[in-house]
């Protein structure tokens, strides 16, 4: 009986060495997650994924690496978002526009493309380390899109630019804008009373020098690298919508994560947050000095009420199925 007992101890114990040798072995092994960026790494968004990338591998002690390929190597957006939220996707992480997931069901999404949301960038930042943007970053995994959001980051205001100045609504009536499949966009030029045209990005500049658009909208910081100053020397900053972006990863690698892993990824998203909020404000005070200097003509909206009043069903009907999230989303804006 004795005997029994002991090797009935002994196994007991060399099963828990074991398992315990293969927890250490998995805990102090290096693992890599791929990140994907369709944007140029000198780029604002570049720049946070790469100052994400350092911080995850400085925070781990080189225990998690991100291998992070920009310039759309891994697909356009279209395709890393179709990629990261399927089963098995060889993707992990990837910085997408907020409004890419509008069309895959994340309806709360949708209120943040909703034009003059945002005031201004504090507002935005106040908004985006709340218990509100929390609800937005979750609503991915909630709606089944094996992803989860980790944090914000943002590319500027986007203005209107033209080829003729515009210094009021009026100037606009009549002219035609170039539109996407975006609703808000659609509806920016509907309701200022423009006429409307789709154009692809890549064929923008084209359709200014041919005539078939007057009017487009980009930030501030596509403005010169798109040579637009040729084509459309005018900008009216109309700050119409804020470029949000966030990151996410998917929810099999989250999960596959331990808790401190998963810490080390929030904590480097959290500082890479404030780095974009940081090179984005100076970006931005940089590019319209150049722009400036590249003899662009620039005019300030001291007044946004009158835009604002133009959009107002729109907005109304856009922020109807959710008007108390809405509500406090520009809340923000005074707190």
């Amino acid at each position: 009986m004795f005997r029994k007992n002991l090797i009935l101890i002994i196994a007991i114990f060399a099963t828990f060495i074991i398992f315990s040798c293969k927890w250490e072995k998995n805990k102090n092994t290096k693992i890599t997650l791929v990140m994907a960026e369709v944007n140029p790494p000198e780029t604002i968004a570049g720049r946070t994924d790469q100052f994400f990338k350092e911080k995850v591998e400085e925070l781990s002690g080189g225990k998690i690496e991100i291998d992070l390929q920009c310039s759309g190597i891994l697909g356009d957006n279209v395709t890393v978002r179709n990629l990261i939220t399927k089963p098995g996707s060889t993707i992990q992480i990837a910085r997408q526009s907020v409004a890419g997931f509008v069309s895959m069901g994340c309806k709360k999404y949708a209120l943040l493309s909703i034009p003059f949301t945002f005031s201004n960038r504090e507002h935005f930042w106040k908004f985006a380390s709340s218990e509100t943007a929390q609800k937005l970053l979750d609503e991915p995994r909630e709606k089944g899109l094996n992803i989860i959001g980790l944090y914000y980051g943002e590319e500027g205001f986007r203005h209107l630019f033209a080829t003729k100045k515009v210094s009021s609504i009026k100037d606009l009536e009549g002219l035609t804008m170039r539109v996407t499949t975006d609703k808000a966009l659609q509806a920016i030029a509907e309701n200022l009373k423009m006429k409307q045209k789709k154009v692809n990005f890549a064929d923008l500049y084209a359709a200014f020098s041919t005539g078939q658009v007057d009017v487009a909208d980009q930030p501030l910081t596509n403005f010169l690298p798109n040579h637009f100053e040729e084509v459309a020397p005018n900008i009216i900053l109309d700050s119409h919508q804020l470029g949000i972006m966030e990151t996410v990863i998917t929810t099999e690698c989250w999960d596959s994560l331990s808790e401190s892993q998963q810490k080390i990824l929030r904590a480097a998203g959290k500082l890479a947050s404030e780095y974009c909020r940081k090179i984005s404000e100076e970006d931005e005070y940089e590019v319209l000095k150049n722009i400036k200097n590249a003899g662009v003509t620039v005019v300030q909206v001291d007044d946004i009420t009158p835009w604002q009043k133009a959009l107002e069903n729109f907005i109304k009907e856009s922020a109807a199925d959710d008007m108390e999230l809405y509500q406090e989303i520009l809340s923000y804006a005074t707190k």
